[in-house]
């Protein structure tokens, strides 16, 4: 498989600092070089090994050389289909399914996105294991951001901490919300009697939800959300901390009438390119049960 490469040739701003201090400007963290160091992998200038004591000089051409990654051995590749929206040397933006999990869970060890990635790595000999930036519960649809390298993965974790990924949602919901847009910022934490099941708390980790009503139907809502934080099952306990669970969801007080999953769809996802410094936007409809449970509401 094929290493992963980083390469800059060396400006006149950049002359005489050190490859410690230039590579700590590309955001490569200390982990990443101890690993390049003791890994694998390989620092060289104009093609000669060099130490990040070496002081740059303008025209040079510095090569980072990052060791092969070792997926883990409970992580097993699979052909699985994969919905590719979007896929350049650094990142995948997958389209999930519903009834697919992201990552395998303790008692279901196949079948989910990641096993699927996994074999696509291998036979298109991408040299890493996998890195999913976002997640999504198993009967969520919608955008997925992927990154090809754990160096990508670390800096598309920097920008989804400072705010610069965003996710939209589309949800259906129980009842007819009386205001068009508002935001929900309430804490959430885990529910003391159970692993799975997150609820609102004092004690929880601050969480913000914003919305908008795209459609008010006769006994439910259609409506549009924005993450601004990140929490397990945010936009559930939300929906449903506020009296408008969402239809399907039966662990959040959702009813399953006409569809067996929660109504709750990734819509689009936008993010500042970590290689190419701009901002790109991928937008995705939601499946087939939805459109249904639209329509039949319409009706």
């Amino acid at each position: 498989m094929a290493a992963f490469i980083l390469e800059w040739t060396i400006s006149t701003l950049d002359n005489g600092k050190l490859v410690r201090e230039f590579l700590r400007e590309q955001d490569i963290s200390k982990t990443a070089l101890t690993d390049i160091k003791f890994a694998g992998g390989s620092i060289t200038m104009n093609g000669a090994p060099v130490t990040v004591r070496h002081c740059l000089m303008e025209g040079e051409v510095l090569k980072v050389v990052f060791p092969p990654e070792k997926p883990s051995l409970d992580l097993k590749p699979q052909n699985l289909p994969i919905h590719i929206v979007y896929e350049d040397p650094y990142v995948l933006v997958v389209n999930k399914p519903p009834y697919q999990l992201s990552i395998p869970s303790r008692e279901i060890s196949t079948g989910s996105l990641a096993n699927g990635l996994l074999y696509y790595y291998q036979s298109t000999a991408v040299n890493a294991t996998v890195h999913l930036v976002n997640r999504l519960d198993q009967d969520t649809s919608g955008l997925l951001l992927v990154a090809k390298h754990r160096h990508i993965h670390h800096l598309l974790s920097e920008e989804q901490k400072a705010g610069r990924l965003k996710r939209t949602y589309e949800a259906i919901v129980h009842g007819v919300l009386d205001v068009d847009t508002g935001t929900i910022d309430v804490p959430i934490g885990r529910k003391d009697d159970s692993i799975i099941e997150r609820q609102v708390r004092e004690d929880g980790q601050r969480a913000i939800t914003h919305f908008q009503v795209i459609q008010k139907l006769a006994d439910w809502t259609h409506v549009q959300l924005q993450l601004e934080t990140g929490r397990t099952h945010q936009i559930r306990v939300h929906l449903s901390h506020i009296g408008h669970p969402i239809v399907g969801d039966d662990l959040y007080g959702g009813m399953r009438v006409k569809i067996d999953r929660q109504a709750l769809h990734c819509r689009e996802l936008r993010f500042s390119h970590p290689m190419y410094k701009k901002e790109i936007a991928f937008n995705a409809e939601p499946p087939e049960d939805m459109k249904e449970l639209l329509e039949k509401a319409t009706l």
